[in-house]
């Protein structure tokens, strides 16, 4: 049968039509075509119509396809017929018609696009549409076998569950391979015999044999295989739990979700994971343990179920896996090698995080110790709390009051990094001579950092003052001094606080009371630089008796002097100068210079400048002539001229010790950048009241001591003592205050130096 095209149909609406070849005309095409090139839209909507039997002698009726896509309008044009393949149309005039080679195993959706691109011009119905969406759906997505994906851009593997299925379908084809092929129960059957035959052999040379023995051994044999089995499953099943949660916790998190925010299973074991490794000190040892003896427990099974060995023996073998990843090169066996070679890289993995945790703790620990965070195990030691620029000649004082002691230990703990403190220190040139200075970094003011330089147990406690703002470090010393008085143990030694303000000494002692001693350095100095200022010379005296490169003041109690007068105990010590008492049933208040008249008693000490400790002790009294000072020994004092050059804190006290030391008439001039308006009322705040001052009058200048030309507008060859200050008003670092001090120092001995060449 074969299609003629150029033929018309017959007048009813049918599209299928099978013409018959003429009885006395041979066919020449072998395979002739039964369908029509052109389905009609009833056959796609699923009418079904006779086809057209073509009589003999008659001719072949023309087919005009009729277009599913087209409208029933009968206004409306033909399509237009393509041209005809070359093929069909050199094949003869029974292919004239034929338009396209009509496939019936692909899609629907394929004929009816091929159509309309091919003659149909009209508009797709609605179940066309559908089907030809759903037949694209199902091109693009077909799914085949498990871990693949197959779509439109080709085939996509899920490689963890393709991995978990080889590795499943491995264990599970040796397990087999390994229970029940043919070839193993052959060998498990010739084990058999040969127990047997040992068996037997035994018996024929000892006695009868045990029936029931060796059926008991046959029995122990098979409830062996049936253990090992079971072994087997059970470590597989319990390594594919892990990977089951973590794959599907999701989805158990999204099941279990309603309309309200609630948070993920994952989450959730993510932070008890976090929660548990944070608040428990020794949680990462402990999981690395937990992760050894699990992997050594579950590799022993898997090689219990694998192999002939005894339990034990597997737990064994299966440690010397995770201890040493070569061992498994000896395994013999598909099963053994899979279980040897896992365990093996799960020891890999082990080892691997061990490396890691030690590494951290040393890293962890090298860095404590860097950081000056670890305990000082001292006693009798020199603790001092804060940084500032007095540390270093502290440090020299106190390197060089050790010295005849062999040497001490200086604890110094500062808000700063250990490091820095330690390369600052290394920059003091000067000889410790045997003195170790320890640095740690922490706060005064916090009990666990006080405990970890061992407070308790020094000997002495200094608190320096911080540079900066006065009443800020006050109050800082102030919270020192009451985290001190808050240890428990108690302190052993005395504590030293240096303030910058005179006013908040008082505070200072109510909060420590009897165990504090303070020092205003800033008070001080400045008194000392008045005295100094009027007594050349005096600054070497100074010097001597407050270092210890000559003599300094000490104080013991002799017993020998009991009841001794004091004008006695002073030509007691022929190397040492007694200077006071510190009487003992005055709680220990010391007197400077007493009368001679004073006895001393008992538990009485003697306070003296010697050159050290060991130097001097009391001899025998020797015997002193009398005698009387002279008349004119005194001299009666004069009006003197001062000039002070610089603004510095607490100018008042400086100028209330001036008035009480100079005669009536004396001059202070007051040189500085300060405007004159506002230097009484800085003197009044102050609690200075100008009106009360009796021996001295104040002259104010205006001006720059570091300028040439404003020193020349003053009367520099007139004054008898000229006190250069840091000038606090214009810089605030000690080292620009220093060079400005410096500076003015050499203008006014140049300028000094003119006028006396005049």
């Amino acid at each position: 049968m074969s299609f003629d095209s150029e033929l018309s149909p017959p007048t009813s609406n049918r599209d299928w039509f099978f013409p018959h070849a003429p009885y006395l005309t041979p066919n020449p095409n072998p395979n002739p075509r039964r369908y029509s090139a052109f389905p009609s839209t009833a056959d796609r909507l699923g009418r079904r119509s006779k086809p057209h039997l073509h009589r003999p002698g008659q001719p072949a009726p023309r087919f005009t396809p009729t277009s599913s896509f087209s409208s029933s309008s009968s206004s409306s044009p033909a399509p237009r017929t393509p041209p005809l393949h070359p093929t069909l149309a050199s094949a003869g005039p029974r292919y004239s018609g034929v338009r396209r080679k009509v496939c019936f195993d692909a899609p629907r959706f394929v004929r009816d696009e091929g159509r309309k691109g091919e003659g149909g011009g009209g508009r797709p119905d609605g179940r066309d549409q559908a089907s030809r969406d759903e037949a694209k759906k199902a091109g693009r997505r077909r799914r085949g076998g498990i871990g693949l994906l197959l779509d439109a851009k080709g085939v996509r593997v899920r490689w963890p569950m393709a991995v978990f299925v080889a590795l499943i379908v491995t264990c599970f084809t040796s397990l087999l391979h390994k229970n029940f092929s043919l070839h193993n129960q052959v060998i498990n059957l010739q084990d058999q015999i040969s127990m047997l035959n040992t068996r037997l052999q035994e018996c024929d040379a000892n006695g009868p044999m045990n029936i029931l023995d060796i059926t008991s051994e046959v029995n122990n044999h098979i409830s062996n295989k049936s253990l090992k089995n079971s072994a087997l499953f059970f470590s597989l099943a319990i390594l594919s739990i892990p990977l089951i949660i973590l794959k599907y916790i999701d989805d158990m998190s999204k099941s279990r979700t309603s309309d309200s925010e609630e948070v993920s299973l994952n989450k959730q074991l993510a932070y008890q994971v976090d929660l548990f490794l944070s608040v428990h000190p020794y949680a990462k040892s402990l999981a690395l343990l937990l992760a050894t003896l699990l992997l050594i427990c579950l590799g022993g099974l898997a090689l219990f179920g694998v192999t002939d060995d005894s339990l034990a023996d597997c737990l064994w073998l299966s440690w010397t896996y995770v201890a040493d990843s070569g061992n498994h090169a000896n395994s013999v066996g598909i099963g053994p090698k899979l279980v040897s070679v896992c365990i093996s890289f799960g020891g890999m993995l082990i080892f691997a995080m061990m490396l890691g945790l030690v590494s951290d703790a040393i890293s962890e620990k090298f860095d404590s110790l860097r950081k000056g965070k670890s305990e000082v195990i001292e006693k009798n030691h020199t603790l001092i709390l804060g940084w500032s620029d007095k540390l270093g000649s502290l440090l020299n004082q106190l390197a060089i009051a050790n010295e005849s002691l062999g040497g001490g230990t200086v604890v110094v703990m500062a808000e700063r990094d250990k490091e820095e403190m330690e390369l600052d220190i290394a920059k003091m040139e000067f000889d410790f001579k045997g003195t170790s200075v320890i640095c740690r970094s922490g706060s005064p003011l916090i009990l666990a950092d006080l405990k970890k330089v061992s407070v308790s147990k020094a000997r002495a406690v200094v608190v320096l003052a911080e540079d900066g703002n006065a009443d800020l470090s006050d109050a800082r010393a102030l919270r020192t001094v009451l985290s001190l008085t808050g240890v428990k143990e108690g302190l052993r030694g005395h504590i030293v606080v240096e303030l910058s303000d005179l006013d908040n000494e008082i505070l200072v002692k109510l909060v420590g009371g009897d165990l504090v001693e303070t020092v205003v350095a800033h008070d001080v100095i400045g008194r000392l630089m008045i005295q100094c200022a009027r007594q050349p010379g005096l600054a070497q005296i100074w010097e001597d008796i407050l270092g210890f490169e000559n003599c300094e003041f000490y104080i013991k109690r002799w017993p020998e002097l009991d009841g001794m007068r004091f004008d006695d105990v002073l030509i007691s010590f022929p190397d040492a100068i007694p200077c006071g008492i510190k009487v003992a049933s005055g709680g220990g208040k010391i007197i400077l210079n007493p009368d001679d008249s004073h006895v001393l008693q008992e538990g009485d000490e003697v306070l003296v400048i010697a050159e050290d400790d060991d130097t001097y002790s009391p001899k025998t009294r020797p015997a002193v002539r009398g005698g009387y000072l002279p008349k004119d020994f005194i001299v009666p004092k004069s009006h003197e001229r001062i000039l002070l050059c610089g603004w510095r804190r607490d100018m008042e006290d400086m100028i209330m010790v001036l008035d009480a030391f100079l005669a009536p008439g004396s001059e202070l001039w007051m040189f500085n950048e300060v405007p004159e308006c506002e230097r009484e009322k800085k003197l009044v705040d102050g609690g200075l009241d100008i009106s009360r001052l009796e021996n001295i009058s104040l002259v104010n200048r205006e001006g720059n001591a570091v300028i040439r030309r404003h020193l020349e507008s003053l009367p520099l060859e007139s004054f008898d003592s000229i006190l250069i200050l840091a000038d606090e008003s214009v810089e605030d670092s000690a080292i620009q205050a220093d060079s400005r001090s410096l500076a003015t120092l050499l203008l006014m001995r140049k300028q000094s130096g003119k006028a006396s060449s005049l």
